[in-house]
């Protein structure tokens, strides 16, 4: 489809949203009319309330169509002056693709790009460009697969699709908010009425009356009626727009391909979406692991300690999986993306264009092997530490910055110190309501006081103290305990590392190759290190929460360990 049927299309959609709001406000107006003419005092009262409540979600549409914009995200503009090699290559890029270049970079800290265009005229004239790229790219692709990536991108430019973008943001914006107002609305008429009956109820059961079953659905109905024409149309407008946005994706893989080469530009893909996992492994498992205790990595680690895992010699095995098993080809009729195995299958199928992955950059300086690998698009950033760094200030949120910041093995030890004390306060707590723990104790004395209990048979009476699903609270005897007896081995290991820390200096190890390990300080009994000591503390717990419990083995452990 031509730029201008694309955009003609785009007016069309954009005018009918309009239209169906018109509609729908003049189905008001008629029953205000009707009520004028026909309707006793009160009643018409009553309708012009019902017509206003109802045509307010409307209008607050029919304003975020006419003034929405796209929300530009957190990023870190560089310079020229600053980053000229990788001005240089987008410059070169936009050449060979055939556009403008753009007029500012932003790093940002997604594994993502984009790009935008301050356009005028609903999208008509074109205006100022902005590249996006995610800082994880240029850690996690080769120079090779950015450019692809690039490519692809100024693409969008190539073919006027940041500028018709314009047009389907408003549409979007207007339906999705009308929809989403008229749901507010809903909720907001059902939780009132909920709490008028509920009022009720309470005092009909005070009076010593039967109260009134409460059913406040009928209270949003009028909601329900209004919104089902613009949920109609949105489920068309998104089908609509979004299956142009899919053809444009798929002619910008062609282009890129053409650009930066066929292998660079299928290999791209696949390692965009392994880095994408890979990433968000990452952020949750190592970069804000210590947030919940207000802590963070080292200065520019945040985003610049992604290296560390990608270059584990115990993560390659499964970065080479993620690459060779892409997510599978489940498209959704809403999405702007095709999935990327379908998108990947048909850049390889195309011609072989004789420029495989040999290393060699646009103006053919030779940068050594560039088969899927690690970090040379790295390379094309100037000072890297400080722009990692700089970064953050841009993206993180001020309570982030704030946070307190120390190295990699101190945030890995006090963050699973934090989560394993977390996974042991139920049974900390339970203990406690046998009336047997000492107030303020640490880990060593309750976990001296339960495998008392458990050696005086009592050990079940802090195990009925356990949170319990409601299945398991009906059980009893024998079922009873077959329910609490996980939580009680779980709890118990969590308690047992914890007084080994406590009381032997044991510490959870940083690994980027693996879960972060419980070691005991250097010099510890060999006896102890010879085996991995979460092992020896899972085996040791295990015949405590048997029928016939036996505590010998944990107490051996924590002595020698001693």
């Amino acid at each position: 489809m031509g730029t201008s049927l694309r955009a003609l299309r785009a007016l069309v959609l954009l005018a009918g949203f309009y239209l169906i709001a018109v509609l729908m406000l003049g189905v008001l107006v008629a029953a205000d009319v009707a009520a004028t003419l026909w309707a006793p005092g009160l009643a018409m009262v009553k309708v012009y309330f019902c017509s206003v409540v109802l045509a307010v979600p409307v209008l607050r549409g029919v304003f975020v169509f006419s003034t929405a914009r796209a929300k530009e995200p957190d990023g870190l503009p560089v310079t020229e002056a600053g980053q000229p090699e990788l001005w240089r290559t987008v410059r070169s890029l936009a050449e060979r693709t055939g556009t403008r270049a753009p007029d500012a970079i932003v790093l940002t800290g997604d594994v993502n790009a984009g790009v935008t265009e301050d356009t005028r005229l609903l999208g008509l004239l074109p205006g100022p460009r902005r590249l996006y790229l995610g800082a994880p790219l240029l850690t996690g692709l080769t120079e090779a697969q950015l450019h692809a990536v690039i490519a692809h991108e100024l693409a969008h430019y190539g073919n006027t699709d940041t500028r018709l973008a314009g047009i389907a943001l408003r549409g979007r914006a207007g339906v999705l908010r009308t929809v989403e107002t008229f749901r507010e609305r809903e909720e907001e008429r059902i939780a009132k009425e909920r709490a008028i009956q509920e009022k009720a109820a309470e005092e009909a059961v005070r009076k010593g009356r039967k109260p009134k079953k409460i059913d406040a659905d009928r209270a949003g109905a009028g909601h329900r009626l209004m919104v089902k024409p613009f949920l109609a149309y949105a489920a068309f407008y998104l089908r609509a727009t979004h299956s142009t946005g899919r053809q444009q994706e798929l002619a910008a893989d062609r282009l890129a391909a053409r650009v930066a080469g066929r292998d660079a530009t299928a290999s791209a893909l696949r390692e965009t979406a392994a880095l994408d996992a890979a990433h968000d492994f990452y952020m949750s498992r190592y970069a804000t692991a210590g947030v919940d205790i207000g802590l963070l990595p080292p200065r520019g680690e945040v985003f610049g300690g992604l290296h560390r895992l990608l270059t584990a010699p115990g993560r390659q095995e499964g970065l080479a999986g993620l690459r060779d098993e892409l997510p599978p080809a489940e498209p959704s009729p809403y999405d702007t993306h095709p999935p990327v195995a379908v998108r990947v299958e048909l850049v390889e199928a195309l011609p072989d264009d004789g420029r495989a992955l040999d290393g060699r950059t646009l103006d053919g300086r030779t940068l050594g092997d560039a088969r899927p690998s690690l970090g040379f698009a790295l390379g094309l950033l100037r000072d890297r530490e400080r722009v990692m760094a700089d970064l953050e200030g841009a993206v993180l949120t001020p309570k982030a910055r704030a946070m307190t910041r120390v190295d990699w093995p101190e945030l890995m030890h006090r963050s699973v110190h934090a989560r394993t004390e977390e996974a042991a306060e139920p049974l900390r707590t339970a203990l406690g309501a046998t009336g047997a723990r000492v107030a303020g104790a640490g880990a060593l004395a309750d976990l001296s006081v339960l495998l008392d209990l458990a050696d005086a048979g009592r050990l079940w009476e802090v195990a009925d103290h356990l949170p319990k699903s409601p299945e398991a609270a009906r059980a009893g005897g024998r079922a009873a305990r077959e329910f609490a007896r996980p939580a009680l081995y779980a709890g118990l290991r969590e308690l047992t590392e914890l007084a080994l820390a406590e009381s032997a200096g044991a510490r959870w190890e940083l690994s980027w190759s693996g879960p972060a390990r419980l070691l005991l300080p250097d010099g510890g009994p060999t006896d102890v290190s010879a085996e991995p000591l979460a092992e020896l503390v899972a085996d040791a717990v295990r015949p405590v929460v048997e029928d016939e419990p036996d505590t010998r083995r944990v107490r051996d452990l924590i002595a020698y360990a001693n």
